[in-house]
């Protein structure tokens, strides 16, 4: 079982990030309650109007479960919402780990 990081990346059109994150705000709780998320990081660039987010997942289709999930499919439709890009990663654990990563080590089910 290899440990998978999502980066997702999109333009916003608020005004500025505050607006931006006022918006997203609420769905932080759903996103925490998605099954085989360990955390999320998310990012935000007011300047440029991009943000984003790093997730770990514990699973590959735990991932792949999110993208074709609820949270996304209405994201993707949020009319402030452009550009989205999607990248999924497997995570070098032994090197993340030697650089203080914040990773649990799993134990294969």
């Amino acid at each position: 079982m290899t440990q998978k990081i999502l980066q997702i990346n999109f333009k916003f059109t608020e005004p500025t990030a505050a607006e931006h994150l006022k918006l997203v705000a609420p769905f932080a709780d759903a996103i925490a309650a998605v099954p085989g998320l360990t955390w999320k990081v998310w990012i935000i660039n007011d300047k440029a109007h991009e943000a984003g987010g790093i997730y770990l997942f514990k699973d590959e289709a735990s991932v792949n479960a999110y993208l074709r999930g609820e949270i996304i499919s209405g994201f993707k439709k949020q009319p402030t919402v452009k550009d989205i890009a999607t990248k999924v990663f497997d995570v070098v654990e032994d090197m993340s780990l030697k650089t203080r990563a914040p990773l649990k080590t799993l134990v294969p089910a």
